[in-house]
């Protein structure tokens, strides 16, 4: 019997908001007021993709193109050990999630010794649909994180197709190759803005608001009223979530200034598959009715909670 076509989803591969959307003061840094050194060197950890074979495979060949990858430049990748790294990962209780906030990211990129850490998840599993009775999808979701800060520099989800498993996860591997030169990029490039932050830390642009985002803050002002947003707004769950069938929390530090009107925006627990952006774009659609101390508006820092579930099917 004829092979059906192939059919390889290639997704596009997405900047995590954490990346870019960090003190927005860059635009008056003066980059002549520091120097990078000329030739660094960027320590990666590939954590586990994964148990089963798809998993163990696609995290080999992300390493080993990641390390071909990152020669080809001044800012040079050095990949860890991988039993080293996964002995600390686990070490600290880390079991593979996808949903972290920054303290936790950070604490797990510590423990690793790192810079940079790629996490995910990777399998192949069978379908079946309307059109296609049987077929196999390999995918793998790919997140980069930074172990400086904790942020969400990169996440990617690679699917492809095939009538037999392993034809699927072949291909699957493949695309791995193609993308590894780009999230070599995006480590380099992160690695450079946060050696720009480490030099010229950006001014706080929240000097003076009363910090309400964490519970020890907002007990410790019992005499404020705390903003309240003028319409509830849902923040949409993104087709690329739905195709990973993703479920997560999305934290975000807000400002509400004085006149309600929100300010810097930052995820604080990341999720990717588009869910980040999903929150960041719906908070900046809001206007707050402000916090009050003594009748007077005051600018305060607030946290946000997003929880999103996959939407039930509707019935046919």
């Amino acid at each position: 019997m004829p092979l059906r076509p192939v059919l390889i989803l290639l997704s596009v591969i997405s900047l995590a908001h954490g990346a870019t959307q960090g003190r927005a003061a860059s635009a008056g840094v003066n980059h002549s007021a520091f120097r990078i050194p000329h030739s660094s060197i960027v320590r990666v950890a590939v954590l586990d993709l994964g148990a089963d074979g798809t998993g163990r495979r696609a995290t080999e060949r992300l390493a080993r193109r990641l390390a071909d990858a990152g020669t080809n430049s001044e800012t040079k990748l050095s990949l860890l050990d991988r039993d080293l790294g996964r002995a600390a990962s686990r070490g600290v209780g880390y079991q593979g999630s996808l949903n972290m906030t920054l303290s936790e990211a950070r604490s797990l990129g510590a423990a690793i010794g790192c810079d940079f850490y790629v996490t995910g998840d990777a399998q192949t599993v069978r379908r079946s649909s309307s059109a296609r009775p049987v077929y196999f999808e390999a995918y793998a979701s790919v997140f980069v994180v930074s172990a400086r800060t904790g942020r969400l520099v990169l996440w990617d989800r690679a699917v492809a197709e095939a009538d037999k498993p392993e034809q699927a996860e072949g291909f699957l591997l493949d695309e791995l190759d193609k993308r590894a030169a780009r999230y070599a990029v995006a480590i380099q490039e992160a690695f450079a803005r946060e050696e720009r932050e480490r030099f010229n830390p950006p001014a706080d642009e929240g000097a003076g608001l009363i910090d309400l985002s964490a519970d020890e803050g907002a007990g410790a002002h019992t005499d404020l009223r705390e903003p309240a947003p003028y319409k509830r707004l849902r923040p949409a769950y993104p087709d690329s979530a739905s195709r990973a069938e993703a479920e997560a929390t999305v934290d975000a530090e807000v400002e509400v200034g004085a006149g309600g009107e929100v300010g810097r925006v930052e995820i604080v627990r990341w999720a990717g598959f588009g869910l980040d952006d999903s929150v960041v774009s719906t908070i900046r659609q809001m206007h707050f009715r402000p916090a009050t101390r003594d009748g007077q508006p005051v600018a305060v820092r607030v946290l946000l909670r997003y929880n999103f579930r996959r939407p039930t099917p509707t019935p046919q």
